[in-house]
């Protein structure tokens, strides 16, 4: 008949095979120290656990059964250290694993089978324990269901061990059927847990991703419907909300009227400043235009130097807004640096009740707008015409 700790051996084996080929399928830095850790299991359960073998021979054969069992053990205290990145849990460095090696042949040669068994459940209890506790503290960072269940398993699996460790029977080696078969259950619970695990990081990697994968999504549809030298919408934004804004304005009745502006002798500027100059003054604008006009109406870059304001009035309330924008600009510090002859030109228009589009009420705005302009700029050319010297 099978002993228990050849089964535990038998399912250890299994869940190594396991582990290897999800680590074949997600290359995790946690997976190889599992699958090492359970390899480990594997081979100290399957050494001849009975204590049959007697003298030097027989003890060095525990000792390294015992080793494995406590390496297995560390194992798994450095996956949890890997499988979160950053984390506090101190990796297990060579040094311990040589001096613990050293410790079970000295053991095995000086004091034999008996002081290796006692010596090799007080360390695995140990490791087992440092794991679970390793483990649970994943749970500080995330909450995942396969951390608490490794945890609590591997943990309990330790108070098992230093049971075993206190009871008569280990003097003479693992003979406790029923310890082994408790142990048997619980390195199944904490296989599964593992398993868990690995699901739940990768939900919750793909999760990442996805957050990503919208946040640069977000990004990508602001850089297209944002005009990059002054930060307002452009005419891609406006081609995509304008069919919502006449759909309100034809249902409900809700007044809509279009207000372009244009940057006198915008020219002028990039002549005599630069472009540089021409660039900023461009950003004062945009900037002037957001600062007084409503959070619920749009300011749009239409091009070059035109910008059109999207609003919810009347064309005669549209009108008082052009002359209030056209007015506070005049008297704003930004003008003062600039040359003689630079202001807002501006003009509006309401669209219909019953328009499909907005294609006329964007003529005519832009044709008053010229109007403005002309009507402001032959009294200012009059001023510039150089005197005559005859």
């Amino acid at each position: 008949m099978m002993s228990p700790a050849h089964l535990a051996s038998g399912g250890a084996a299994i869940i190594t095979c396991l582990l290897l080929m999800l680590h074949l399928y997600r290359r995790s830095a946690y997976l190889p120290h599992w699958t090492a850790g359970w390899a480990c299991l594997a081979v100290s359960l399957g050494i001849d656990p009975s204590g049959r073998t007697s003298g030097t021979l027989g003890a060095l054969t525990a000792a390294g059964a015992e080793f494995l069992m406590v390496a297995s053990g560390l194992c798994f205290i450095t996956a949890a250290s890997a499988y979160r990145r950053g984390s506090r849990i101190p990796r297990v460095r060579a040094a311990y694993v040589l001096a613990i090696a050293g410790w079970f042949i000295m053991a095995a040669l000086a004091w034999g089978a008996p002081a290796v068994y006692v010596s090799g459940y007080a360390l695995t209890a140990i490791a087992f324990a440092t794991a679970g506790i390793a483990h649970a503290t994943i749970l500080l960072k995330v909450r995942m269901l396969g951390a608490a269940v490794v945890g609590a398993s591997l943990t309990i699996s330790a108070l098992t061990t230093a049971w075993m460790t206190l009871s008569p029977a280990a003097r003479g080696g693992p003979t406790l059927s029923d310890a082994f078969f408790v142990e048997l259950a619980l390195y199944l619970v904490t296989a599964l847990g593992m398993q868990l695990m690995t699901f739940e990081d990768m939900t919750e990697e793909l999760k990442s991703a996805n957050a990503q994968l919208q946040a640069a999504q977000i990004e990508l549809r602001h850089m297209v419907v944002t005009d990059s030298l002054t930060g307002l919408h452009n005419r891609r934004f406006f081609e995509e909300i304008i069919a919502h804004e006449m759909n309100l304005h034809r249902r409900y009745g809700t007044p809509l009227s279009l207000v372009f502006l244009d940057i006198d002798r915008f020219k002028s500027i990039n002549d005599t400043l630069g472009h540089a100059a021409g660039d900023a003054t461009l950003r004062e604008v945009a900037a002037f235009l957001t600062r007084h006009v409503r959070n619920a109406d749009y300011v749009f870059r239409w091009g070059g130097d035109e910008f059109l304001v999207l609003l919810s009035c009347r064309e005669e309330e549209a009108q008082r807004k052009g002359w209030e924008l056209q007015a506070e600009f005049s008297r704003s510090s930004t003008v003062a640096e600039l040359p003689e002859g630079v202001g807002l030109s501006f003009g509006c228009a309401e669209v219909p009740a019953l328009a499909e589009s907005v294609t006329e009420a964007l003529k005519f705005a832009d044709e008053r707008m010229y109007a403005d302009k002309r009507a402001v700029r032959l009294p200012l050319l009059e001023t510039l015409e150089p005197v005559s010297t005859d």
